[in-house]
């Protein structure tokens, strides 16, 4: 009698609560879409009204595109990215909103202009002649596509390298190594050497598990520059753009060619030297490739059959670029994704490295490891979890990652980077003994690192008596305790002048702001503004959120956790790990500001506020 595998019904279960989640996302944008107003959309980030349409050309990929002005708000830094689908809109002087049906893409983002593929030159004239025009978000079917296409595949599979990983992931397979004796990385701290061992001996996969401060990126470039001594190429795929873009900047700075698939989230010249688009402007042949394309599109308006044979010789030489590019190329570099992009159609790979791993949902990895033969995650299980919008889709267990699986069931598979580099010890202690079984340890020129001399490097400041309390604004915003956020511009300036503002401005010392609430964020920023004591400072101060902040660190930390009720009802500060990444930004000074009564009722804070009113602990 035949049962069903194990990684097969793994697979299914996955499935089943993806299809949930997209039934779920599509519901609720084409319910936003069609009932919240413009301005709503707006501020939310996933609309920009009103536009002015730029010029139109073709680009190298031969796409015709068209630029599109309009300010971004505060909230679209990372809604309007490389491929998402959007759509045009009118609005008339009555208020009523007409789409106009348009399939396009986005390009190219910056906070005032993108640039739009649009499905042919005849698209322009329709937007030319539309008055009070705006462009939104439509609903990204593309990269579920992607992720359910990536599934069926590995479902599908009945033999080869696929299947192999397949069972060793998420099977019963036991994951293989090589033997050899372990190479020496001077450079590197015992952990960091052990895991790019580990990575170059595993036939499978491997684990690098990097908690805040412990240099996961430098480990995993070691890995990949390492690999490279022995393979000609390899993949690397991250959850974000951002991740994508700073892995590659540090590849890029050791020397190796990296053909970036998709547009960066930063621009700059730097970062978008490596990518397709712009190699593929910069080869020798692009001149000639160019005037062909040019030829075949005067030709269609007189002799098709010329355009033709033209066209094919267009084809040709674009062909030959392309494969130039990816031969040079010693990584390609794209989300995951992005690694369904038709440049990569037929390609694959021997290694395949994933950073924000634990970030990243299970559909989303398997895209890329479709094409390679082993696998290497790097990410943290214990800070940001994929972001999933059906709640009982992620009660399931969607939300569980293929990090998170392989790490409970091949644990010889995992690195542990247990040296940190970035936070004074005592503010890593609490983390470290909650999150990672005391195993982290600070490195010495950090250990005892602070601002102010025999200040506590952790503190939590009390709002109970000063009876603040917490207003619930929308869904998508949260909730905000505005006497909360003014006592925060408090204790900022407080604090600036304590240090010195002069010492502040020579030694350039650097403060993060955090809330796990966007309309606290809002509020601290509007604040933040009206303030004329932090004028001078405001560029060395950053306000986000929590999700805002995971990959970055600064000298101080304030946290603004906002909720204030006698029911001792703290919401999603119940999700741990997202409070775990806020404490451990701050490299010498972490202020915690909430409601103790309301927070401590929950076993965590009730820990940290003992933590951090007894230093000698």
């Amino acid at each position: 009698m035949s049962t069903t595998p194990l990684s097969t019904l793994n697979l299914l279960k996955h499935r089943e609560l993806l299809r949930e989640e997209y039934e779920y996302d599509k519901k609720c944008f084409e319910e936003q879409s069609g009932l919240v107003s413009v301005e709503r959309k707006v501020a939310a980030g996933i609309c920009r009204f009103p536009i002015s349409l730029g010029r139109s050309y073709y680009n190298s990929l031969n796409q015709f595109v068209v630029e599109v002005h309009g300010n971004a708000s505060e909230e679209d830094d990372d809604h309007f990215e490389y491929g998402k689908s959007v759509e045009f809109f009118t609005v008339s002087l009555n208020r009523e909103t007409r789409k106009i049906r348009i399939s396009a893409q986005v390009s190219y983002s910056s906070e005032k202009t993108l640039v739009v593929v649009l499905p042919n030159r005849e698209c322009l004239s329709v937007l030319e002649t539309s008055e009070r025009l705006g462009i939104q978000l439509s609903f990204d079917e593309s990269s579920y596509r992607a992720m359910f296409d990536a599934l069926d595949k590995v479902l599908g599979t009945s033999n080869g390298r696929l299947l192999e990983l397949r069972e060793t992931l998420i099977g019963n397979r036991e994951a293989e190594f090589l033997s050899f004796s372990p190479l020496r990385f001077p450079w590197l701290n015992e952990s960091q050497e052990s895991a790019v061992n580990k990575i170059l001996m595993a036939k499978d996969v491997a684990i690098v598990h990097g908690p805040p401060g412990t240099g996961k990126t430098t480990t995993l470039v070691e890995a990949i520059y390492e690999t490279l001594r022995r393979e000609s190429q390899v993949l690397v795929c991250a959850q974000s753009n951002m991740a994508v873009d700073w892995i590659s900047e540090q590849l890029v700075d050791r020397g190796v060619n990296v053909l970036r698939i998709g547009n960066p989230s930063r621009v700059d010249d730097k970062m978008l030297s490596f990518t397709y688009e712009r190699m593929f402007e910069a080869h020798p042949h692009y001149d000639t490739l160019w005037s062909m394309r040019k030829t075949v599109r005067e030709l269609y308006r007189t002799d098709r059959n010329k355009a033709m044979v033209v066209k094919e010789k267009a084809e040709a030489l674009e062909y030959e670029i392309r494969e130039s590019l990816f031969a040079n190329a010693r990584v390609v570099a794209c989300t995951l994704v992005g690694a369904a992009n038709q440049l990569l159609y037929g390609r694959t790979f021997q290694s395949l490295f994933i950073d924000e791993a634990a970030q990243a949902i299970e559909a989303a990895c398997w895209i890329p490891i479709c094409k390679s033969h082993r696998v290497i995650f790097a990410g943290d299980h214990k800070q940001l979890p994929p972001t999933i919008k059906c709640f009982e889709a992620e009660r399931a267990g969607l939300s569980h990652t293929l990090m998170e699986k392989i790490v409970a069931n091949k644990q010889n598979v995992v690195s542990l980077l247990n040296v940190q580099y970035r936070m004074n010890e005592r503010i890593m202690r609490f983390s470290s003994d909650w999150f990672y079984d005391g195993k982290l340890k600070a490195a010495e020129n950090v250990r005892y690192r602070g601002i102010l001399d025999y200040a506590d490097p952790i503190e939590w400041i009390d709002t109970h008596d000063f009876s603040f309390g917490e207003e619930f604004i929308a869904l998508s915003s949260g909730r905000i305790n505005k006497m909360e956020a003014e006592l925060v511009i408090t204790l900022l300036s407080q604090f600036i002048e304590k240090v010195g503002t002069h010492r502040i401005l020579d030694e350039r010392i650097d403060f993060g702001v955090i809330s796990p609430y966007k309309a606290q964020v809002y509020y601290l920023r509007h604040l933040i503004r009206e303030n004329k004591f932090l004028k001078p400072f405001r560029k060395f101060i950053t306000i986000n959120t929590v999700d805002g902040f995971q990959g970055q660190e600064r000298d101080v930390v304030l946290i603004s956790l906002v909720r204030s009720n006698e029911q001792g009802d703290i919401g999603f500060l119940k999700e741990l790990r997202r409070m775990n990444v806020a404490m451990t930004r701050a490299r010498m000074k972490l202020m915690i500001i909430g409601d103790m009564p309301t927070l401590t009722k929950h076993r965590f804070y009730h820990a940290l506020w003992e933590w951090a009113r007894n230093p000698n602990d």
